[in-house]
């Protein structure tokens, strides 16, 4: 019997799991899934936690129920990936061999990265959204707090969805309107980039929106601390920002995992080549979701468009045939502005957001780089399509994994 052994039961290693499970002959491979955490959240869902949209229930699930029942599924920790022995140790002793590894180990938050960031403060009047525990700790805040000055930050980039803190400005602004406190909330965005978003043509959508709901922009911010005992953060030139509630991002930093094993970057993200998913050091061991090095966004979308594109190379690898040099970057995300309605925008490595009608030309139904309310009831109904297609490995009808430029305005937007 021949392995492939899948790093990572998240998103992207389960998608990968179920893809597969059908297209390698039962009698010659075995797949093997490995994974600590016993519970399988939907992170999306973690946006609207804070503000009491979702509950906790709706955006966490047992991880097994979504593993095929055919793949062998090992909790526990990975202790290390030794590519010149093709095997993988669990941090109990085990040893997996492969013949493919697949690393889908994700990233995550390094709070500890800044200075002051996880002091006393975090998860009291610091806090990030970007962890089950975080979202629940600052929905907890909310429901109580009188008001103040609330910043938005990005300590730096890639990090995972990258629209997710300007979605979570936009949210505040509706939240605290419904609760009819909008007046005694001060709102914030804190950014190192130059504008908004990485995208020009969508940063200039986004920061018109944050004008309109009055929600200030501070660019060009490279934080140097967390000052938790006087309440501001500070960046590298001095500059100096307030807070009674501060919702950051940390650095997003691959699994320590790839750090351990060698076989990361700077921030541990695995080096991919970007057409093929093929790591660029190992030929039998590929890589996808948020784990990699990819110019691409962070996203489920992305893992998503990644998984169908890297099955068939698997196959083709298995083969000896070429690998096809397909995945073109192809993002989709919805974007909450608040009050009801969202924007879309579908991008990938060569082309930038811009307007038009997705998934049918001239038809939509729903418009990308516009708000509408469509948009809204679509990014809501992501969380079934999460749960009952993305990870079992169902194709999306009409959503192909390279970007189409079919309805799209690309003349009129782009120089």
């Amino acid at each position: 019997m021949k392995n492939l052994v899948i790093l990572g039961a998240g998103t992207a290693g389960t998608m990968m799991a179920n893809h597969l499970i059908g297209k390698l002959p039962k009698d010659e491979w075995k797949i093997t899934i490995v994974d600590q955490y016993k519970t399988h959240y939907y992170q999306p869902g973690f946006l609207f936690l804070p503000f009491d949209i979702y509950t906790t229930d709706q955006v966490k699930k047992k991880g097994s129920k979504f593993i095929p029942k055919d793949a062998r599924y090992i909790q526990e920790k990975i202790e290390l990936i030794v590519p010149e022995e093709n095997k993988v140790q669990l941090e109990k002793g085990e040893e997996l061999p492969y013949d493919i590894l697949i690393i889908a180990t994700g990233t995550k938050i390094a709070p500890e990265e800044v200075e002051g960031m996880k002091g006393p403060e975090w998860h009291k009047s610091v806090f990030d959204f970007y962890t089950y525990e975080g979202a629940k700790a600052l929905r907890d805040k909310f429901r109580e707090w009188k008001g103040g000055k609330l910043v938005v930050h990005i300590t730096e980039m890639p990090i995972k969805c990258p629209v997710a803190p300007l979605e979570f400005a936009f949210l505040a602004d509706s939240y605290f309107k419904n609760k009819g406190m909008r007046d005694k909330v001060d709102i914030t965005f804190v950014t190192p980039l130059g504008g908004a978003f990485t995208k020009p043509k969508a940063t200039q959508a986004l920061h018109h929106l944050l004008t309109d709901k009055g929600i200030k922009e501070v660019t060009d911010f490279n934080i140097e601390r967390v000052d938790y005992e006087n309440n501001k953060i500070i960046d590298y030139a001095e500059t100096e920002v307030p807070y009674d509630i501060l919702v950051t991002v940390p650095t997003n930093m691959g699994d320590a995992l790839i750090e351990r094993s060698g076989l990361g970057d700077d921030l541990n993200y695995v080096p991919t080549n970007k057409a093929t998913l093929q790591t660029e050091a190992h030929e039998n061991i590929f890589a996808l979701g948020d784990a990699t090095n990819l110019p691409a966004s962070k996203a489920g979308s992305v893992a998503h468009f990644e998984a169908e594109i890297l099955t068939e190379n698997i196959l083709r690898y298995i083969k000896g045939e070429p690998l096809k040099e397909e995945f073109d970057g192809h993002a989709n995300c919805f974007i909450e502005t608040g009050d009801g309605k969202a924007l879309l925008i579908d991008f990938n490595y060569t082309h930038e957001p811009v307007e038009g009608t997705f998934p049918f030309p001239g038809v939509g139904p729903l418009n990308l780089l516009k708000e509408s309310r469509m948009n809204h009831m679509g990014k809501l109904a992501f969380r079934w399509i999460y749960w009952n297609m993305l990870i079992k490995g169902i194709h999306i009808p009409f959503v192909s994994a390279t970007m189409s430029e079919k309805g799209k305005h690309f003349e009129e937007t782009e120089a």
